[in-house]
């Protein structure tokens, strides 16, 4: 394929736990469009924050010593070129490597947790002005905050936990107040960093005794911790959801099945088969053995939470059950899911490459649309300030 074809980058890794993971979803995406129209330049960010392209960041085998992979990738960034167009631009090894500029038709983003889930790459995209997959900054950063996902969606009438959050400094200053406090929650309770995926720090605690720890633990990830009470008997039910905010539709309901009550990273991606399935490999019963009733309360329910919080391309949304009474607790929302829930579109005969177009399309008319807007707005302001001086930048806000 030539470099005339567009140029579909493809970014992935960051600094965050779930590094490993955001490798097995970008690993699967360029395999699926592998056959595709377009040109795929692979951008993937080490754990020090560093942007390396290359071919060798397409298989999957090479991540086997990052070290070595990243002495053969190639330094990258974006930038624009003299057309003004937004370009990854790509430093050439050797002494007399050349710069290469790569016009962007689009970026595929599949980040999990870090900086690349909530928001901060995505604002990067909107300052080069580059059509991007998935939610834009304001839904990717909430959706990566559990306590102002609850907290919005408490403020919309969505049913959530009962739970209580704190910063290393209360946790260290009041840690008796705070234990109180988690006896009035009555236990067990589920213990979580509050902005992490793929149940990294996530600890279900039965007793005060077990309690410490597992704060302690999760503040090994996160300056805020995040307390809930535990649902029992609990069934756990998710459902993505794809679209726009004034456009969407969901998949069918998962239940899926953990070796505890309530999943632990291992059972997302370490369970089920080969590793490189990243979340399809996880145990899971689709569709969801569910009544008909409950899975419309839930498909609506996810799709009303994808309206409020702005979301758009795909998102999958986590919900806790009370199989006694058959409440719905909102737990959490994904903006970028594990392998982007594939898995469930394929229930509605839409494929991985399928499913990775349609993301692309919406990321181009989210993009269209937000340039179709006026961006700017005429005036002399600054020609009458500097014409005044000094003293006129007086009262300026």
């Amino acid at each position: 394929m030539t470099d005339q074809a567009p140029n579909l980058v493809v970014a992935f890794g960051g600094v965050s736990p779930e590094h490993e993971v955001s490798v097995l979803t970008a690993i699967q995406v360029m395999s699926a469009l592998s056959d595709s129209m377009y040109q795929i330049q692979p951008l993937y960010i080490s754990k020090s924050g560093q942007w390396f392209t290359g071919d060798n960041l397409k298989e999957l085998e090479n991540y086997r010593d990052l070290s070595v992979l990243q002495s053969q990738a190639e330094s990258c960034y974006f930038n624009r070129d003299e057309l003004g167009r937004s370009v990854l631009e790509v430093s050439k090894k050797g002494l007399f490597g050349k710069l290469t500029q790569h016009p962007i038709h689009a970026v595929v983003v599949a980040f999990h947790g870090g900086s690349g889930e909530n928001g901060a790459f995505q604002g990067v995209c909107e300052q080069y002005n580059i059509p991007y997959t998935g939610s834009g900054v304001l839904a990717s950063s909430l959706g990566m905050d559990k306590v102002k996902a609850k907290q919005l969606c408490e403020a919309n009438q969505i049913p959530v936990t009962a739970s209580l959050n704190f910063y290393e400094d209360d946790w260290e200053q009041h840690h008796q107040t705070i234990m109180e406090e988690v006896e009035q929650l009555g236990y067990p309770v589920i213990v979580k960093p509050s902005s992490l995926g793929s149940s990294i720090g996530v600890k279900k605690v039965e007793h005060s005794s077990a309690l410490i720890k597992a704060v302690e633990t999760a503040f090994r990830y996160d300056a805020q911790v995040l307390i809930e009470e535990a649902i029992q008997p609990l069934i756990e039910i998710n459902c993505a959801v794809m679209g726009t905010p004034e456009s969407c539709t969901s998949s069918v309901c998962e239940q899926p099945i953990g070796s505890e009550d309530a999943l632990s990273f291992a059972d997302k991606y370490q369970r089920g088969g080969s590793g490189e399935k990243g979340m399809a490999s996880a145990d899971r019963i689709i569709p969801a053995p569910i009544s008909d009733e409950l899975t419309h309360e839930i498909r609506s329910l996810s799709e009303y939470i994808f309206r409020v919080f702005q979301a758009s391309g795909v998102a999958r949304i986590d919900f806790l059950v009370q199989e006694d009474t058959g409440k719905v607790y909102f737990n959490e929302i994904n903006t970028i899911p594990g392998s982007f829930s594939y898995y469930l579109w394929e229930h509605s005969k839409l494929n991985f490459s399928e499913l990775l177009d349609q993301l692309i399309e919406t990321a181009l008319e989210n993009h269209q649309q937000k340039n179709g807007r006026i961006l700017s707005y005429d005036t002399n302001l600054l020609s009458e300030k500097a014409a005044s001086g000094i003293k006129g930048l007086k009262g300026v806000k």
